[in-house]
């Protein structure tokens, strides 16, 4: 036996599910048991492919790593055994070949319509990418990549597997030149897609099922697309349809007018917003004014229970701009507390000392300038306590 080389049953047959066979090498990986066997049916992580999952004689095996011409099972821990039995989990198998098989598709359809070449590709565990050497893309152009791609699946095309000599590899139309040398395997989609590729594909272009692009994004100078395939785009599909059934039902609307019924709810909520905040800040005129007639002294201080942070804010500047004072707030977001520190130019003193003093009391940070200065920090810190200090340090200061 040679144990610089495993025998890769997963090329011979993709849809074999058990194997049996003989450990060569026995090795530590990452503090972990690991073994080379004579054959596998476990495909190792590569060409954008994850490894597949599994077990060995009922031991979880972790990761499956290709080092050279043998491939490596890294376990949760020791098998005994020196013949061993081997099972693949064959959903994620499955789920492997659509995503990676309908992604040869979805690269030759780019390159087709949009003459996109693929730069990368990244089979994730929720949803797969493909780079595509693009700039921009039209709504209508996505149409038609996404149409053509599946269209190739609903004729249920032969997907074909073999290995062809460097030499000849010259007569084979691929999509984009191989990066290896040798003996090169060629997946072809037949009559409409040539790629070198080592990775596990279905038999037929009709097993992938669906494929549909979720979103794309700019990366570099080129189109990121992320796709889903198979039993993915049915759980995505499942999903989207459940969340727009309850929007229907919510709106009493048909699934055509869900858009509008939202663009009007949004319209709505920011006519109320605009409309609050006016109101609050026609408040803060009177609010400002009673503040300023019960205050003793220079400093101005209150711990709000519902006053937002903005509405905190706009009643300090309110306040240091009607008369000399130093105002010390405080508020709460839903995620963080507020310090909201003011005072009038008048008095000519810089607010921002007080930063890094008051900070680590509230866990925050902030800043701002010599009169309003803001510190956002941990929700649950004692806000009384820290304006408490901060007066303190003023009295001494400027009092």
């Amino acid at each position: 036996m040679d144990k610089n080389k495993t025998h890769r049953l997963y090329y011979e047959d993709p849809y074999r599910v058990e194997f049996e066979a003989e450990i060569v090498e026995r090795l530590v990986s990452e503090n972990k048991p690991a073994l080379v066997l004579d054959q596998t049916c476990f495909y190792p992580e590569s060409g954008g492919q994850p490894s597949d999952q599994g077990t060995i004689e009922g031991v979880v095996v972790i990761k499956i790593v290709e080092e050279g011409e043998k491939i490596i099972h890294v376990l949760e821990r020791e098998v005994p055994a020196q013949r061993i039995k081997g099972k693949i989990d064959w959903t994620a198998r499955l789920d492997h070949m659509q995503q990676h098989s309908g992604q040869h598709l979805l690269s030759q359809a780019f390159y087709e319509i949009l003459k996109g070449e693929t730069v990368s590709f990244h089979l994730g565990a929720g949803s797969s990418t493909v780079e595509i050497g693009i700039a921009k893309i039209g709504e209508d152009e996505l149409a038609r990549v996404e149409r053509r791609a599946n269209s190739i699946i609903f004729e249920d095309r032969a997907i074909l597997t073999a290995f062809i000599p460097q030499e000849k590899i010259g007569e084979i139309p691929l999509r984009k030149p191989p990066k290896k040398e040798g003996l090169i395997r060629v997946v072809e989609v037949d009559g409409f897609d040539y790629s070198a590729c080592g990775g596990t594909h279905c038999r037929r272009t009709g097993e992938i099922g669906l494929i549909k692009i979720t979103k794309w994004e700019r990366i570099r100078n080129n189109l990121r697309f992320e796709f889903v395939c198979g039993w993915r785009a049915l759980t995505d599909y499942g999903l989207k349809n459940g969340i727009v059934r309850q929007l229907t039902g919510r709106f009493s609307v048909k699934e055509g007018d869900v858009l509008a019924s939202l663009g009007k709810l949004s319209e709505d909520l920011k006519a109320s917003r605009k409309l609050a905040k006016k109101s609050e800040e026609k408040l803060a005129v009177f609010e400002a004014q009673e503040f300023m007639t019960k205050a003793e002294g220079k400093i101005i201080k209150e711990v709000f229970a519902e006053k937002t942070p903005d509405g905190a804010k706009f009643l300090a500047l309110t306040i240091v701009k009607q008369g000399d004072f130093i105002v010390l707030f405080a508020a709460k977001s839903e995620a963080r507390s507020h310090l909201i520190l003011a005072a009038s130019e008048n008095l000519k003193i810089d607010m921002r000392r007080l930063v890094p003093i008051i900070s680590p009391d509230i866990n925050g940070k902030g800043g701002g300038s010599p009169v309003l200065v803001e510190i956002a920090g941990d929700p649950g810190a004692d806000l009384s306590a820290a304006l408490a200090k901060a007066q303190a340090f003023i009295k001494n200061w400027v009092c």
